[in-house]
C-alpha cells in the first residue's frame, strides 16, 4: 500500500499541472474568433481542408441550418463530409475542378463575450462560384450565422461548439448589412 502511494506520489510530482489560460477579452477576444473564423472558411470553401477541422471544432460541434435543419450533428460528421466534398473537387472526382468562396461581409460581424466561457460571434457573408466558362467568380447567394465559441482554458483556444446558419437566399447587396 505505501509503495503504490508513493508510486502514485511520484508519478504526479513529475507530471506538469495543466495550465488554465485565462479567456482574452476585448480586442484579444475579438482578434482570435476573427482569426478562427477565417480558418475555419478557408478549410471549408477555397482551401477544401479537411484537416483543419479537428483542431477548430469541439467534438460535440453541430450546426443548424435554416433549410436543413440539423445539417452537421457533430465534429466528425463534418469532417468526413468535407473530407468525401474535397475528393470529389479533386482531378478526376465528381466534381472535378469545382471552385467557391465565402466573403465576409465588412462591418457585418459582431462579437460578444459569454461570461468567462466563449463568445457568440454574429455576421453576414456572400458565396461565389467560379465560372470557368467566363473566367470570373458568380456572386450565388447569401447568409446570416451565429457562431458559439467556447474558451478551452486547458488549451489556451477557443473552439467552435455550435453554428447556426439561416436567412439563407440570393446575395445581399455587397456591402450589406
Amino acid at each position: 500500500m505505501a509503495f503504490s502511494l508513493l508510486f502514485a506520489a511520484a508519478l504526479s510530482a513529475s507530471a506538469p499541472a495543466p495550465v488554465w489560460a485565462p479567456m482574452p477579452t476585448g480586442d484579444a477576444l475579438a482578434s482570435q474568433i476573427a482569426a478562427n473564423d477565417a480558418r475555419l472558411f478557408w478549410a471549408a470553401f477555397e482551401g477544401c481542408d479537411a484537416k483543419v477541422l479537428p483542431d477548430l471544432l469541439t467534438p460535440g460541434y453541430r450546426m443548424l441550418h435554416d433549410k436543413d435543419g440539423l445539417a452537421i450533428p457533430d465534429r466528425d460528421s463534418f469532417v468526413a463530409g468535407m473530407e468525401k466534398r474535397c475528393a470529389d473537387r479533386a482531378p478526376g472526382g465528381t466534381d472535378a475542378g469545382y471552385k467557391n468562396r465565402r466573403m465576409l461581409v465588412p462591418g457585418s460581424r459582431t462579437i460578444r463575450q459569454l461570461g468567462n466561457w466563449g463568445a457568440l460571434e454574429e455576421a453576414s457573408h456572400v458565396f461565389f462560384e467560379w465560372n470557368a466558362k467566363e473566367s470570373r467568380w458568380d456572386m450565388v447567394g447569401g447568409a446570416r450565422y451565429m457562431h458559439v465559441w467556447q474558451w478551452m482554458p486547458a488549451e489556451g483556444r477557443f473552439r467552435l461548439s455550435e453554428s447556426l446558419s439561416y436567412d439563407h437566399g440570393a446575395a445581399a447587396l455587397y456591402p450589406g448589412p
